[in-house]
């Protein structure tokens, strides 16, 4: 346990990156239409949604403005499980296994975990940060 204790800011970094690549291929699907099993309408509340999936996991996969990028991920998260998932119906759609939800759920708490806690290393905002003048 020593080894993941001494790698545990690399270990947060990969767990940043990954969800961001597969958040921005979530996104791309919607835009481009890769693997997609229907067409996403340009302008419509789905091809936004895409649109924040893409710009934002590339932002978190960069660690580029990764708080805001990351807790504007949250947010369209907890939209999607609750209009599109959920649909606020009290019968069996309530459950995440049944209305397909827990995606939704994890990603919108693990984005709020990263939004809280920062690019950590191997990002663009230290970048940023240290080229900034006074």
């Amino acid at each position: 346990m020593n080894l993941l204790s001494k790698n545990s800011e690399t270990i947060y970094v990969l767990l940043r990156i990954v969800s961001g690549a597969l958040f921005a291929s979530h996104g791309a699907q919607k835009i481009f239409g890769w693997l997609a099993s229907h067409e996403t309408v340009l302008g419509s509340q789905m091809w936004f949604g895409g649109l924040i999936e893409l710009v934002c996991g590339l932002c978190l996969i960069l660690g580029f403005q990764t708080r805001i990028a990351a807790f504007l991920s949250s947010g369209t998260m907890a939209v999607a499980y609750l209009q599109f998932h959920w649909a606020f119906r009290f019968d069996e759609n309530f459950f995440p296994l049944i209305n397909h939800g827990d995606a939704a759920i994890l990603y919108s708490f693990l984005f709020l975990f990263i939004a809280s806690k920062g690019a950590g290393k191997w990002c663009l905002d230290k970048i940023e940060s240290t080229n900034t003048t006074d």
